[in-house]
Parts: C-alpha cells; sequence; structure tokens
C-alpha cells in the first residue's frame, strides 16, 4: 500500500464565506500519485473551514455565490447566526483573549488590539457542522465523482483575509 500527501493553498476574502472549487487540484494531485486504486482524503486544517461535495452550480448572485452557496450560508445563517456582538456566542471568551494576545505574533490576529477581530463563533460552528473533510474514491488512476459534482473548501471565517491550507492523502495501490 502507497501514500501519497499534496497540499493546496488557497486566498480567502473578508467579509463573507469564500467558496473555492478545489476539484482540478484534487484530481491533479490523485494523477501525480500513481495510485491506482484507492481512497482519496481532502482535509481542512483549519478549525473555521469545511470540505464539502456538492453539485457544480451554473448560478450565481450578484455578489458571485453560486444559488447553492447563498442557500447554504442561508440556512447556516438560521442555525448559527453571525457574530456580531459579545452576547451572540460564549466564545471568545476572557480567557481565549489572554491566550491570544500572549502570542507573539498578535498583531496577525488583533490588529489594533481590537478583540472584536475573533467574533468568529460562527465560522467556528459552521465548520464542525459541515466537516472538515470528505473522502472519494480513486479508480483507475483518477478521482471517481458524477458529471456534476464539486469538491469546496470554505471559509467561513469572514474577519479577514487569509492563506488557508487543504491536505490531499491519496491511499492504495
Amino acid at each position: 500500500m502507497a501514500v501519497y500527501k499534496g497540499r493546496i493553498v488557497v486566498e480567502t476574502l473578508e467579509g463573507k464565506p469564500t467558496y473555492i472549487d478545489v476539484t482540478s487540484q484534487v484530481r491533479d494531485v490523485v494523477r501525480e500519485s500513481g495510485i491506482k486504486e484507492g481512497i482519496v482524503a481532502v482535509i481542512s486544517q483549519h478549525t473555521t473551514c469545511a470540505v464539502f461535495t456538492e453539485e457544480f452550480d451554473h448560478d450565481h448572485n450578484p455578489n458571485g455565490d453560486t444559488f447553492l452557496q447563498t442557500d447554504l450560508n442561508n440556512g447556516l445563517q438560521k442555525v448559527f447566526p453571525e457574530q456580531h456582538d459579545w452576547t451572540t456566542y460564549n466564545y471568545p471568551g476572557e480567557r481565549h483573549f489572554e491566550e491570544v494576545e500572549a502570542w507573539p505574533d498578535v498583531a496577525s490576529y488583533l490588529p489594533g488590539g481590537d478583540r472584536r477581530a475573533l467574533w468568529n463563533g460562527d465560522a467556528h460552528l459552521r465548520s464542525t457542522l459541515i466537516g472538515g473533510s470528505v473522502t472519494l474514491e480513486v479508480e483507475n488512476g483518477d478521482l471517481q465523482m458524477n458529471g456534476l459534482a464539486s469538491i469546496f473548501f470554505v471559509d467561513y471565517d469572514r474577519t479577514r483575509e487569509r492563506t488557508r491550507k487543504v491536505r490531499v492523502v491519496v491511499i492504495g495501490e
């Protein structure tokens, strides 16, 4: 049995959830692996991000989001509303703030010392609900998905732009 590991790097936006179709990059990693039969796991390395499969959607709203992304965002907003004040969620608490404020790179997490930059409790909960990984089949050296299926990486943390990493692990023979 062989194991091959790849990585995808993506850039996300501030102000809204960022959905990125990573299907072609995952397919490339599977082909690079040389593995003919097995599985591929696509894994987020971040606690406010999720990975899932969904049909490719051809329609977009005026903000550039697909209709399925818009519908998912609207549904998640009902379950876990965006955090805009101190009363929406228990997280983050005082102890968490104190820990972050002790980090050597605190300015990247709390620009200007503004604790509101950590108001991302909704992003953590949304990513937990959707899930941080998917596992798919590899057959004849290719990723197996139906014709309209896509693999999406989503960053629900809208507090700032970020560089995010997706691990791709191919296991098989």
